[in-house]
């Protein structure tokens, strides 16, 4: 498997979706965020369809920091079963993604 993943995570709110991002690259956990405002998810909770106004991160980083993203996001995130999903980075530019590389590095 390729060591560079992206991963989604939603958020309620943008405080919340700028708290994750913010502890995620200071921490060195991932080298970029991307914020998507006003996604609209809709999905089974609690035996309810719910239709939420969310906030869709897309997160840029390595496989091996996967554990402590999850660990990290969960301490930040409001929900009870927040959405955080890697896929494999299959290609890339070389600069990218040795940028992401050394910027993922952890601490």
């Amino acid at each position: 498997m390729p060591e560079e993943i992206i991963i989604f995570i939603t958020a309620g709110n943008k405080t919340e979706a700028n708290q994750i991002a913010k502890v995620l690259i200071q921490e060195k956990l991932a080298a970029c965020v991307n914020m998507i405002d006003q996604v609209e998810s809709v999905f089974k909770w609690q035996n309810q369809v719910s239709q939420e106004k969310e906030i869709l991160m897309i997160v840029k980083s390595i496989s091996r920091n996967m554990d402590k993203i999850i660990t990290t996001v969960k301490q930040n995130h409001s929900y009870d079963v927040p959405e955080i999903i890697a896929m494999p980075i299959i290609s890339g530019s070389k600069e990218y993604l040795s940028w992401l590389r050394e910027e993922s590095s952890g601490r």
